[in-house]
Order: C-alpha cells, then sequence, then structure tokens
C-alpha cells in the first residue's frame, strides 16, 4: 500500500505548506474548506439574480408562510388546552379529551403539506371557531349545572 496513497500522518513532518494568499491559489488544507453544506453549496453553484420584484414578492410570500405556520401551532396549542376541561369519558371509556387531541392531530397532518393559501386560511378559521364555540358550550354548561348545583344544595341540606 506504499506509493501511490500514504499516510497523511507521517508524511505531515515533511510538508511545507504554503499561506494562503489573496487570490486563493495557494494550497488549502481540507480542514479550511466550507465549513457547511451551504457554504459548499454557495461556492459552486451559480446563482440566480434576483431583480428587486422578484426579491419583494419572495419575501412577502415567506412573510405570509411564516403568519400563517405561527397561526397554525398557535391553534394546535388552543385546541389542546381546551382539551384539559373535557375530562368525562364517551359510550366506549375513553376520555374526551384524548379523543379530541387525536382528532386534532390527524386533521392537522391530513392539511400539513397544503401550499394554497386561501385553503389554508380557511382551515384556520374554520378550527378557530370550532374551538371557541367548543368552549362557549362547554363554560354555559358549567354555569348551567352550577346554578342547579345552588338550587339543589339549598334543598338537600
Amino acid at each position: 500500500m506504499r506509493g501511490k496513497w500514504r499516510s497523511l500522518w507521517n508524511s505531515n513532518l515533511n510538508v511545507k505548506l504554503r499561506p494562503k494568499t489573496a487570490n486563493g491559489c495557494a494550497w488549502r488544507l481540507l480542514h479550511e474548506g466550507p465549513d457547511t453544506v451551504e457554504e459548499l453549496l454557495e461556492r459552486h453553484l451559480v446563482k440566480k439574480v434576483i431583480n428587486d420584484d422578484e426579491e419583494e414578492e419572495e419575501l412577502l410570500n415567506r412573510r405570509r408562510l411564516t403568519s400563517t405556520r405561527r397561526e397554525a401551532l398557535s391553534l394546535y396549542r388552543d385546541i389542546l388546552r381546551a382539551s384539559r376541561f373535557f375530562t368525562w369519558h364517551d359510550t366506549k371509556g375513553v376520555l374526551w379529551r384524548d379523543l379530541l387531541r387525536d382528532s386534532a392531530r390527524k386533521e392537522f397532518e391530513l392539511a400539513r403539506f397544503e401550499t394554497d393559501p386561501e385553503i389554508v386560511t380557511r382551515l384556520l378559521i374554520g378550527g378557530r371557531e370550532a374551538v371557541n364555540n367548543a368552549i362557549d358550550k362547554l363554560a354555559e354548561k358549567q354555569r348551567e349545572q352550577i346554578q342547579k348545583d345552588r338550587r339543589g344544595g339549598g334543598d338537600n341540606a
């Protein structure tokens, strides 16, 4: 195995490297290469020239995407928070909280790769309305139950 492939460890003592020059023509060690894949690609790929209008539109699309992502995460967290209040069991003995969380997860996974902004907005609005309606109905039922207990509690004591 001697000859063509030598161990770098043994030959390091005899190699004299020239310092880097401004134009980059000097020898470079492997560890002086690009630090990341992005840097490597940036260095070797031809860059597309983008005019100001395209750049502004791309920035606007990114903002929309991050705002809808943020909105979707916020909705998902609100669903998880609201599901804490559903502590009773269904006919099969499963907690409603768990059913709601599983259902929300499935729906979010189905819509995960939706790219049409109009559909995404409709889904977010519909989800937000459903959560708000469920919480409102739950609060109303709890108020009714409290009033019923107060009326019934006075008779039993």
